[in-house]
């Protein structure tokens, strides 16, 4: 059997972010847990504010669709995410929002059904105390209400993230370290018991 297929998600684009940090040893771990990774940037996906008058005129943007594909093809999504006003960022609620207006076609399915029964977990960074906690528990109501993902109970929020990460980018504290391997665990574990179609 394949390892699980695990699509990692920074909800910041920004130069030095935190969260693409700590997005980053979620990938290195998951990798040495003999995972297979695929990191998304969602800058790169270029998708405007969502708008509904766009959609009508133009569709849904490219980079929408290629959310869908690389979701679609995962076994589970880890999304790792600073928060605004304690909620997540607007990159990754756009993101979402224009993922939730793909129909299905073309023998491809839609947005929602994409994400349907989908494992998902969340990790956090932020400089401040509590580690953008306020931002994982909004965004799993979000994706466990709207989006009818299966995210796992477990979850960290790295607080002093300014201060966790050492030179090369690995955490500092080895119980942070090992608190990122058990939420990467539990995706996995449940991404092996609900397996997505291959």
């Amino acid at each position: 059997m394949d390892s699980p297929r695990i699509l990692i998600i920074p909800g910041s684009a920004r130069d030095g972010s935190l969260n693409r940090q700590l997005a980053a040893v979620a990938a290195a771990t998951a990798r040495a847990a003999g995972l297979q990774v695929t990191e998304m940037d969602l800058r790169a996906l270029a998708l405007p504010v969502y708008d509904g008058d766009l959609e009508a005129a133009s569709g849904v943007p490219v980079g929408a669709l290629e959310l869908r594909r690389a979701i679609a093809a995962s076994d589970g999504v880890l999304i790792v995410t600073p928060e605004y006003n304690g909620f997540p960022t607007p990159l990754v609620i756009n993101a979402f929002s224009w993922l939730s207006r793909i129909p299905p076609g073309d023998g491809h399915a839609g947005g929602l059904a994409a994400t349907a029964n989908k494992p998902a977990a969340l990790l956090s960074a932020s400089p401040g105390p509590l580690g953008a906690l306020r931002s994982m528990n909004f965004l799993r109501q979000y994706l466990q209400m709207a989006f009818a993902m299966l995210v796992a109970p477990q979850q960290f929020a790295l607080g002093r993230a300014n201060e966790a990460f050492d030179a090369d980018g690995a955490l500092k504290d080895a119980r942070a370290a090992q608190s990122v391997q058990k939420v990467v665990a539990a995706l996995a574990a449940l991404a092996t018991a609900l397996p997505s179609p291959r």
